[in-house]
């Protein structure tokens, strides 16, 4: 298993102990008198973008079919590129959603633009990575 797989994977299950977390703080916060403004975005993302697309996106770059026989994973550079934008998105919104749900702030506001740009950017990147590698044998 590639190194960069192990990576996706553990980051994977760490985002989905975190999402379980939150979605244990949902409820009880509501049920407490809590506040829990800003979380439940961040329980999505996390679940959605932490687990469900890492896990994803480390199965796939392991599995699917190589590129060529010199290149088998097509840029590993860019493959690394786009873990650590992917998880520098979802750190970015963890934090700043609870914090924007709380108060409006300009800066805060562009960085959590640059929370989900660097997600998208991550994403688009494992798409230009891969395209290739889906192909017939």
């Amino acid at each position: 298993m590639p190194v960069l797989t192990r990576w996706f994977i553990k980051a994977s299950f760490l985002y989905l102990v975190l999402a379980f977390l939150l979605g244990l703080w949902l409820p009880a916060a509501s049920l407490w008198g809590l506040s829990s403004a800003g979380v439940s975005p961040v329980f999505f993302h996390f679940f959605l973008v932490g687990w469900v697309t890492q896990i994803i996106f480390g199965v796939a770059y392991w599995m699917l079919p190589k590129y060529t026989r010199e290149n088998p994973r097509r840029n590993e550079t860019l493959a690394w590129a786009v873990f650590w934008m992917l998880n520098l998105g979802l750190v970015l919104r963890g934090i700043l959603e609870p914090i924007i749900s709380s108060g409006s702030s300009a800066i805060i506001g562009w960085l959590l633009v640059l929370s989900a740009f660097l997600q998208w950017l991550g994403g688009m990147g494992f798409v230009f990575n891969t395209w290739g590698r889906v192909k017939e044998r």
